[in-house]
């Protein structure tokens, strides 16, 4: 057997090599160390991906570590466990104080991750046992994960470079909500990405059925025109992200006209800047697409004035929004 497993690529060294030490994961009320963390291969979010989750990030204060916008987070969490059916048994009041305890077991966790799934080994599509585990992990996903994957080194871009799909994305409502955070959903966008990487960009911009742009793989869509309005697709074919929301409230907070509408290819083209958000990404800024230059400046005024504005706020340096960030010591 253990062969077998090395020829797989799993040799003990392997696996100890990619545990880090001193981080424990809160699994259905207890702190339960990395390693330890697993569920069975045929389990049923494994093999049907009706796994939910949300991710937050983690905030270095003067009052010390805060999470951003941990109430809406788990809103837009148990609202997915909705969409998809599961029976979660966690109040948001039970999520909060598992992701703040998470928080504090693991010092120096830049995120937070919450999973609901059905860990069970199952053969039907619907479950004979339907108790939904809630898993928490805190931690930090570079020293952490990247810096011990073995092979080539995590490297960070201030801007990305953009590859435009080509093909229109077939994701129909009708089977799985866009708006619900489910593994199942993030397949095709996988694909997509990984084409977009073997071509030598950082990232895809996914277009929908109608052939107009909607959002990144993991990150929303912003672009400025040349009069200077902020422009984003519209909630209903995207996911609704709690940083797209937070750059909007901000735009508007800084007097910067804002628009969510349809927009095309063309548009992205001629715009003056633009850029990804996403709770990894925060505000990064698009240099390119497909190759060709985007704007004069990168990042633009408007890109460098809301990422800034943004930092700010979650450093807790703007009392205007001090209610976005949940500090450790609340729970």
């Amino acid at each position: 057997m253990a062969g077998l497993l090395e020829q797989a690529g799993y040799s003990p060294a392997a696996m100890s090599h990619e545990s880090p030490p001193d981080r424990h994961i809160w699994i259905d009320g207890a702190l339960v160390p990395w390693g330890d963390a697993v569920v069975h291969v045929l389990s049923h979010s494994h093999a049907r991906g009706s796994l939910v989750f949300d991710y937050m990030s983690v905030h270095d204060t003067e009052r010390g570590p805060a999470v951003f916008r941990l109430d809406d987070h788990l809103a837009r969490f148990i609202h997915s466990t909705e969409l998809v059916g599961l029976p979660l048994r966690q109040s948001a009041e039970d999520l909060r104080t598992a992701c703040l305890a998470a928080v504090r077991a693991n010092p120096g966790a830049r995120v937070v991750k919450v999973q609901a799934y059905l860990p069970s080994v199952e053969i039907d599509v619907v479950p004979e046992d339907d108790h939904v585990a809630v898993a928490v992990a805190a931690f930090d996903p570079r020293a952490d994960v990247v810096a011990r994957k073995p092979g080539t080194p995590y490297r960070y871009r201030s801007s990305v470079r953009i590859w435009l799909e080509k093909e229109r994305k077939q994701r129909r409502p009708d089977i799985m909500h866009p708006h619900a955070k489910v593994a199942a959903n993030y397949t095709s966008p996988m694909v997509a990405k990984w084409r977009a990487r073997q071509k030598g960009y950082d990232e895809i911009l996914l277009v929908d059925e109608a052939g107009t742009l909607a959002e990144g793989p993991t990150t929303n869509f912003f672009l400025v025109d040349s009069a200077g309005t902020l422009r984003t697709p519209p909630e209903q074919s995207v996911l609704l992200g709690i940083t797209r929301r937070s750059i909007l409230e901000l735009a508007r907070h800084d007097g910067i006209p804002v628009e969510e509408v349809a927009l095309r290819p063309e548009d992205l083209f001629a715009a003056s800047e633009a850029f990804l958000t996403g709770t990894s990404a925060g505000v990064w800024p698009i240099d390119s697409v497909d190759g060709k230059a985007l704007g004069s400046e990168v990042p633009g005024p408007v890109s460098t004035r809301l990422r800034d504005h943004f930092q700010r706020v979650t450093e807790g340096g703007d009392p205007a929004f001090a209610h976005w960030l949940t500090h450790t010591d609340e729970g």
